[in-house]
């Protein structure tokens, strides 16, 4: 079906947050010329000292664009910025394809997946495991679903922008692949709190138990990137207990839908509902390390000790 797409290659994005800012940068990094939208603009303007980068007042700005990308905060957000009267698909001209990175639910994505396909364009679901440290690393994987020949068409884009994806197969099962992953983020995060704190108690630094972790068959990216979180409080956000717990939500609601008990995730739940409840709110959610700390009558401080993320020497500090 023809629907009067721009020529080959074209990409727009949509949502430069703090993942979508850093993804965006390594488009521009490796010579691609991206059209991009951002609610507040202000924020995505220094975007054009990056490469070649257009800054649009509306999602709909990016309809010429042949390849959109998204990265909102939500199901309401996803809906808005591809079905609004504003939106990608507002227009005569529309992309061919978009590509998700929005954490939402199966109906909302399945919902805006035929309403796509009804004037033409294909959605690819592709959720995203990482922060921005690990964007900037070139190790940020994606995960797929949607049409295979699409999902062929952009994977080269995938490559660029991290260290590749697995496809899962058609329609929505990349939503449920990005919250299963999410339930195990929040029951690991916890558990490594409750170690830390453990071994702390018991009179070990916090430098060691994780030098021996990230060394041990335990050890995983996550360890190694949380590393100064839990050894010297390095908490500044990368992802909030509030996303975390809306991601919980969605991941109890499959599993009511699929009859599956998942009795780990729900003491886990409870934890980040306490965490929040003690009022941290946009802080990283590894603050579940402080919250373990106060019910074990364990005062933190940091340890001030040289340890890395193992993501490589940032950007930023190459040249100190």
């Amino acid at each position: 079906m023809d629907n009067g797409n721009a020529g080959a290659g074209t990409l727009g994005w949509a949502g430069t947050g703090r993942m979508g800012y850093a993804l965006v940068t390594r488009l521009l990094e490796h010579g691609f010329d991206v059209a991009v939208y951002n609610r507040t603009r202000s924020k995505a303007e220094p975007l054009t000292e990056v490469g070649s980068c257009t800054v649009v007042d509306m999602p709909a700005d990016l309809a010429d664009r042949e390849i959109v990308f998204t990265m909102g905060a939500g199901d309401e957000d996803f809906r808005e910025l591809v079905l609004g009267q504003r939106g990608l698909l507002s227009r005569e001209v529309r992309p061919r394809i978009i590509v998700d990175s929005t954490t939402v639910s199966a109906e909302v994505s399945a919902e805006v997946r035929t309403e796509a396909a009804r004037r033409g364009t294909d959605l690819l679901a592709a959720p995203v495991s990482g922060n921005p440290r690990v964007v900037e690393a070139g190790k940020l994987t994606y995960v797929v679903s949607g049409p295979e020949d699409a999902y062929a068409e952009v994977s080269p884009y995938l490559e660029v922008l991290g260290a590749g994806a697995t496809y899962v197969g058609e329609g929505e099962l990349a939503r449920l692949a990005k919250i299963c992953h999410n339930l195990l983020l929040g029951v690991v995060a916890q558990s490594l709190a409750e170690i830390t704190v453990l071994a702390e108690k018991g009179g070990m630094r916090r430098e060691a138990l994780f030098d021996f972790l990230n060394k041990s068959v335990m050890g995983s990216m996550f360890t190694g990137y949380k590393t100064p979180a839990y050894v010297n409080l390095d908490l500044h956000a990368t992802f909030t207990p509030i996303l975390l717990r809306k991601d919980f939500d969605l991941g109890f609601k499959a599993a009511r839908e699929l009859d599956v008990p998942i009795p780990v995730a729900a003491a886990t739940l409870q934890t980040v509902q306490a965490l929040i409840g003690a009022g941290y709110r946009e802080e990283d959610f590894a603050t579940l390390l402080e919250l373990q700390a106060r019910l074990s009558d364990l005062e933190l401080v940091s340890e001030n000790a040289p340890v890395t993320d193992g993501l490589g020497t940032p950007a930023a500090h190459a040249a100190e």
